[in-house]
């Protein structure tokens, strides 16, 4: 540590999801109630379980990038790069201003080149090894996101990539922040990105049986701490902020949308996908968030719950948020953005993490929609079915992954010369 840690805040955002993939389209759309969950496009899902998701559709990223760098990219980092574009873009951020080595990236995703992976593997039964593209391995690996963004603008600070399953992207950010904060880094662009609407994605969940099946009704299949949730609804997209450090904001007269705060990670222990009944490792992550941020659980005006519409999973976040902020929790608003967008798995993070700044932002929080009666145990304010606009100045982001991964985030109301 370099002394008083620095200052770091959120100056740019960019979105691909199934509510689209712009910040305006999806904020408004978020606040509306909208849902995303449709019927799946991408391939036939007759022999499947479940046949809806959070599909991004009319996606040509041959118009996006052209047919030689799309080619060169998985669906997952399409849309890492897509986002990734689209928050720089949003910070106005000139990296040719910039010493290339103060300036790096860190993105998550849990799975990575799903597409590449099932496409190659049957050329390779088909026609034979020989047939293997050459571009397999650098399409597939999970830090492939990370690499091409850096690489389109010749940023050489630090690069990694994070896979920690549905906590990927919360993880890349907090590593991101922290990076700055501690003065490796100036400008980092982190978030998380996935495209697991695959063959295998869809078969491998439903077979888990962690996936809602009401095929009848796709928009109101996630359903987070309802009494009838059965299950989360896949869905695939990227979220990506730019992390700046506060002083070089300032001085080029960034819009600013809220203040990184606090960075909390922890592990169950427990089951491989199964969480803690009793949300110990996720209010270990929570507890352990503020910590970092030096700020009171009575401070904290939002959640933007991991809320996957899990049985077991939502009633563990609700038990973990009692544990931490005690009587506070009956004052908390909380929604999850998974009832509109589905789960977007390793991406999720950035999503709701850019969710979470726009509340502050906007003085907006989305509902949970769906949510028609409260399943047991799940009592809290978790805003049902109608945004609120109300003021918020501390907003904490939860993310879970399997394998007991657990990461929280705190953000807050940017004041200027607070130190």
């Amino acid at each position: 540590m370099r002394g008083t840690p620095r200052r770091v805040v959120i100056t740019g955002m960019g979105v691909v999801t199934a509510l689209g993939d712009t910040l305006d389209q999806f904020w408004s759309a978020l606040c509306a109630g909208q849902s995303g969950i449709g019927p799946l496009t991408l391939f036939d899902t007759t022999d499947f379980k479940v046949h809806f998701g959070g599909q991004v559709h009319d996606w040509d990223p041959v118009a996006r990038f052209g047919a030689k760098e799309a080619r060169h990219l998985d669906r997952f980092a399409q849309f890492a790069m897509a986002a990734s574009i689209s928050a720089v873009a949003d910070a106005g951020i000139d990296f040719a201003t910039l010493p290339p080595h103060a300036c790096g990236v860190i993105l998550g995703s849990g799975i990575g080149g799903l597409n590449e992976f099932e496409s190659q593997h049957s050329v390779c039964r088909e026609k034979g090894p020989s047939r293997i593209s050459p571009f397999t391995i650098p399409k597939l690996m999970v830090n492939a996101a990370s690499g091409q963004v850096s690489i389109r603008w010749g940023l050489r600070g630090p690069n990694s990539a994070v896979a920690t399953a549905c906590a990927s992207a919360a993880n890349a950010i907090g590593d991101a922040f922290k990076v700055i904060q501690q003065g490796h880094a100036d400008v980092m662009i982190t978030g998380g990105s996935e495209a697991a609407i695959t063959h295998m994605g869809l078969g491998g969940f439903a077979a888990m049986r962690a996936l809602s099946t009401r095929n009848d009704d796709p928009r109101r299949a996630s359903r987070p701490f309802d009494r009838d949730r059965d299950g989360f609804v896949l869905a695939e997209g990227a979220g990506v902020l730019i992390l700046e450090e506060e002083s070089l904001a300032r001085k080029r007269g960034a819009r600013i949308y809220a203040e990184m705060l606090g960075y909390g990670m922890s592990a169950d222990g427990t089951h491989i996908t199964v969480p803690d009944e009793e949300g110990r490792g996720a209010s270990r992550a929570m507890r352990l968030c503020l910590e970092d941020a030096g700020v009171a659980p009575d401070a904290v005006d939002y959640i933007n719950a991991h809320g996957t519409s899990t049985g077991l999973g939502d009633l563990a976040e609700t038990k973990a948020m009692k544990l931490v902020f005690g009587p506070h929790a009956r004052r908390l608003q909380v929604s999850s953005t998974k009832s509109e967008l589905g789960h977007l798995l390793g991406a999720s993070g950035g999503v709701e993490l850019a969710a979470s700044a726009l509340a502050i932002h906007t003085g907006v929080l989305p509902p949970t929609i769906n949510l028609d009666h409260p399943g047991e145990g799940c009592d809290l304010d978790y805003i049902p079915n109608v945004a609120r606009e109300v003021r918020v100045n501390h907003v904490m982001s939860n993310s879970f992954g399997f394998g007991g991964h657990n990461a929280s985030l705190l953000i807050g109301r940017y004041v200027p010369n607070l130190r």
